[in-house]
């Protein structure tokens, strides 16, 4: 994908590559990830999305594009960030490459991605490339989408690589019975290393991107219009 969008850059007349707010796995979809870019070209910033989204393949694009305060970073100026994990309970059509169909009880999937607010050593529940550091997960919850969808929202200052996808998979495996509840609170709770499951990429969406508001490029009426295009697939 990175190939793809400094591709499309070239060929828009940009010089510039961007900063991206973080990495996502292979098969990850981003509702939102966020790229920041130096536009030296004299284009307007909110025009830029425009000329780029005229070069890049299709199912790849650009939402929109704003104007940032002066030393913005999408990476380093993020406070915090939403993931979303879709499961498909049922056979549910247009759902196939955004949902990992699987059998699980929600109510008491429900019960398990609860355990997961808080601060602390998620060490057992990403790879070991990544830091190790003490992460706080601020919301976790299990909602509906539609009549047979549910998702795993989760909030948080910061995630390591496939730290949702473990935290997910780990947790369905408990509500299926096929995971120790116990060695899954473990994991928790005294970053003891276990063997974690881990969810597949296409049922994760990078859902947004949180900044200070003093340099947050993205007006409400900005997040609403992402919200309403990208809810669904």
């Amino acid at each position: 994908m990175q190939q793809t969008l400094e591709a499309g850059l070239r060929a828009a007349g940009f010089s510039r590559n961007p900063i991206n707010a973080g990495r996502t796995d292979l098969g990850v979809h981003a509702r939102m990830q966020v790229l920041s870019m130096r536009v030296v070209e004299g284009v307007p910033a909110t025009e830029v999305a425009e000329r780029l989204n005229a070069q890049l393949p299709e199912g790849v694009g650009i939402a929109c594009s704003r104007p940032a305060a002066t030393g913005f970073n999408a990476q380093w100026s993020a406070t915090g960030k939403e993931y979303r994990y879709r499961l498909a309970l049922e056979d549910r059509p247009g759902w196939g490459p955004f949902a990992w169909r699987v059998e699980v009880d929600p109510a008491k999937l429900a019960g398990q991605v609860a355990k997961l607010v808080g601060a602390r050593d998620f060490f057992a529940f990403h790879d070991k490339g990544s830091s190790r550091i003490v992460r706080t997960i601020t919301r976790a919850a299990l909602e509906p989408v539609e009549p047979g969808v549910v998702e795993v929202q989760v909030e948080g200052d910061g995630f390591a690589r496939y730290m949702v996808r473990y935290l997910v998979g780990s947790a369905v495996a408990v509500a299926q019975g096929t995971l120790d509840e116990a060695v899954y609170d473990a994991a928790l709770h005294e970053a003891r290393v276990f063997t974690k499951r881990r969810a597949p990429a296409h049922g994760l969406v990078l859902w947004s991107v949180a900044y200070p508001l003093e340099v947050d490029p993205f007006p409400a009426q900005d997040r609403r219009k992402l919200l309403e295009r990208f809810a669904r697939p």
